[in-house]
């Protein structure tokens, strides 16, 4: 009795899953005020980025002294306006923080989808095989976690250099663990799972079984890591950048602006509250996001967001 009725209620959860459009996500999204506010930030973040150099009203690294350290909403000697002000090189602020989102963002971006790939494959192989492959990569997922990944990360900057390229390596190799561990938990309750054992039974390959069958159906929680990993490398990349291992100048990152501001703080104060701003919200949109996209994948929560009224 207790079998049918686990049955009947997972094809009553996959009969009202597969009745769940792109609109009902996006109806959800608006009976959430709090989430649609992260995700309007979010792709205005999105268009600032993309679009930097139609948006931005100066060159982020055209120098102007007579212009330095001007105030927020200020012209300057020849008629340019500066909304967020000037740095202490006479550079446009909102103009570098346009293009510090985009350095800030894509290094987030680029370094939790490599360390994805990376781990996900992991994990998953780890997971579904078990074994042998189990042993040697849960081993060195072990060995990787208990070290100070920022510590570790400020090392091998300090060995070969800083820059965009060395931060998405650095990221990528340091944090992909994060990733097979979950995956390989994930693919430990899916291979016992029916539609698993059906494909194996009828001959599938590993790679098919894993990549056709099982990564399709833990993908949700995977998406919800990989957003809450962006926000973590974004503030990493500011940690890093501010220390003098990440950006390097003249290129604008939010981290490196808050490091050159620092030294006026008292006199300009809009040299660091408005990257440091920028970080807040970013993360904090980020960290919006998956935990709606959480709630609304779980399957225990989710109908209180796509119930009819």
């Amino acid at each position: 009795m207790a079998t049918d009725t686990n049955i009947t209620i997972e094809e009553t959860i996959d009969a009202r899953d597969a009745h769940i459009t792109a609109g009902d996500y996006a109806l959800a999204i608006l009976k959430d005020k709090v989430t649609l506010l992260a995700v309007m930030f979010l792709a205005a973040l999105v268009v600032f980025t993309i679009g930097a150099e139609f948006l931005a009203p100066h060159k982020p690294t055209g120098l102007n002294l007579g212009d330095r350290l001007l105030a927020p909403l200020s012209t300057g000697r020849r008629g340019d306006f500066y909304l967020l002000g000037t740095d202490e090189l006479g550079r446009d602020l909102f103009s570098r923080l346009i293009y510090g989102a985009r350095v800030s963002v894509s290094v987030g971006l680029l370094g939790a989808a490599l360390s994805c790939i990376v781990g996900v494959f992991a994990g998953l192989t780890a997971g579904y095989r078990g074994g042998l492959y189990e042993d040697i990569i849960m081993r060195l997922v072990d060995g990787m976690l208990s070290l100070p990944s920022l510590l570790v990360a400020l090392f091998v900057l300090f060995m070969l250099g800083g820059g965009y390229v060395n931060l998405i390596l650095v990221f990528s190799v340091l944090h992909w663990m994060v990733f097979a561990r979950m995956s390989r938990g994930l693919a430990l309750d899916a291979r016992s799972a029916t539609y698993v054992q059906a494909a194996r039974a009828l001959g599938a390959s590993d790679l098919r079984i894993i990549f056709r069958h099982i990564l399709p159906n833990i993908m949700a929680p995977i998406m919800v890591l990989f957003t809450l990993e962006i926000a973590f490398l974004i503030l990493s990349e500011a940690s890093l950048s501010f220390l003098g291992f990440g950006v390097q100048p003249p290129d604008p990152s939010w981290g490196l602006m808050i490091a050159d501001g620092r030294e006026h703080i008292r006199s300009a104060w809009w040299l660091v509250t408005f990257p440091g701003l920028a970080i807040f919200l970013t993360a904090l949109s980020l960290n919006l996001v998956a935990n709606w996209a959480r709630a609304v994948t779980d399957p225990l929560q989710r109908w209180r967001w796509f119930a009819r009224e």
